[in-house]
């Protein structure tokens, strides 16, 4: 079985917790959203634990893959291995990466990147204001939590818990490919207007 964590006391913790160690079953499961379903392009700035803007506005017409973490979460050290193949791999092909930390303090954090040799971003979000961001287009139920937005910035793909990697490349694939083609209702020679 794969798990999610979840901080004690946190609305995630729940019956379906192990007991007293503050986790919540997440299973890996996925969901995609087709293109006329998909929701408006999530708003997301903050600032990473180097100190530094990070705002999902400046790549849109990338696809960027948000994962929620915290340093002591086992699923999350389990898949952190993955996720920095993914991000070096996917970085050419314009993909980028950003992790989303609600829970842990500066120092607990940049461990964790060193540790991992995490080459993409994380934003500090002890506010919540991030995951806020996230839940009216996606519920980000259990941490782990990685989300695939498309080019325009809206949730293509989710996966509640650990992230298997050759589901997480299938789905960025997945966005990449239909990115390549023009979007619904789009003509051919058409010019945007500012």
């Amino acid at each position: 079985m794969l798990a999610g964590c979840a901080p004690s006391g946190t609305p995630a913790a729940s019956a379906t917790a192990v007991a007293n160690q503050g986790y919540q079953s997440g299973d890996g499961s996925t969901r995609k959203w087709a293109v006329a379903d998909r929701s408006e392009p999530v708003a997301l700035a903050g600032t990473d634990f180097a100190g530094t803007t990070q705002d999902l506005t400046t790549w849109r017409g990338d696809v960027v893959v948000l994962n929620s973490w915290y340093a002591a979460c086992p699923p999350c050290r389990a898949e952190a291995p993955d996720l920095v193949a993914f991000a070096n791999d996917y970085a050419a092909s314009g993909v980028h990466v950003l992790g989303i930390n609600g829970t842990d303090d500066v120092g607990a954090a940049q461990a964790f990147e060193r540790t991992f040799s995490i080459p993409y971003p994380s934003l500090a979000d002890t506010g919540g204001h991030a995951i806020a961001a996230l839940q009216g287009a996606v519920p980000v139920q259990a941490v782990p939590t990685t989300v695939v937005l498309d080019r325009e910035g809206r949730v293509a793909a989710r996966i509640l818990g650990l992230a298997d990697p050759s589901t997480l490349r299938g789905l960025v694939d997945d966005v990449l490919a239909e990115s390549a083609t023009p979007a619904a209702g789009a003509t051919a020679g058409a010019t945007a207007t500012p």
